[in-house]
């Protein structure tokens, strides 16, 4: 069990690095940004491996973007004082929702599937997961968009972005292929344009 989380914990390193041979930050903010996050899963992994899975944790120029689920305001605000605590934070934005168990679970649930799609009713879900490879896809093949220099999430069909964008125009195109992927209802955006 050791070798297989050092394994995937070493994968994630290696493509980590090789996402910093290409993106537009500094590499000490690279390093801090990585610290703050991992410092974070690690404290929440510790209080509740569940809330790990349930709370995202997005750093870029050590401003931090929480997204996710919780099933009370008590939980939210402890994550989000954990993060406070980190002095080296310049900036916490807190998009955690406050949904039911029941939610929580169905979330859990549809994450380790990676369901695309599920029936829920009369109306079709899309999933979080198939809305953020949808994303994923359009950012990387816009020549126009630097994707590597941001992060999004999908929590029950609102999309959070976090990052920086070279110019408005990039953030634009960027922000215009997110609201039209089928699925995304609301897009939040915590991008910051370059300046030079």
């Amino acid at each position: 069990m050791a070798f297989v989380l050092c394994t995937s914990a070493c994968t994630t390193v290696i493509g980590e690095g090789a996402k910093k041979t290409l993106e537009d930050r500094h590499t000490s903010d690279f390093v801090t940004d990585t610290q703050i996050g991992t410092n974070l899963m690690s404290a929440l992994a510790q209080k509740d491996a569940n809330l790990a899975m349930d709370v995202n944790v997005d750093v870029w120029e050590q401003r931090v973007m929480l997204t996710g689920t919780v099933a009370d305001a008590r939980t939210r605000a402890e994550v989000v004082q954990k993060v406070r605590e980190d002095k080296r934070v310049l900036k916490v934005y807190d998009e955690i929702q406050v949904v039911s168990a029941a939610e929580i679970a169905r979330r859990r649930a549809l994450a380790k599937q990676k369901d695309a799609s599920q029936k829920e009713g009369f109306e079709r879900f899309v999933s979080d997961y198939w809305i953020e490879t949808k994303i994923s896809g359009a950012l990387i093949s816009a020549r126009e968009v630097a994707s590597v220099n941001m992060r999004w999430r999908s929590v029950r069909n609102i999309v959070y972005l976090i990052g920086r964008a070279r110019t408005p125009e990039e953030y634009r195109k960027a922000t215009e292929l997110i609201r039209s992927v089928d699925g995304v209802q609301q897009l939040k955006s915590f991008v910051e344009v370059k300046k030079y």
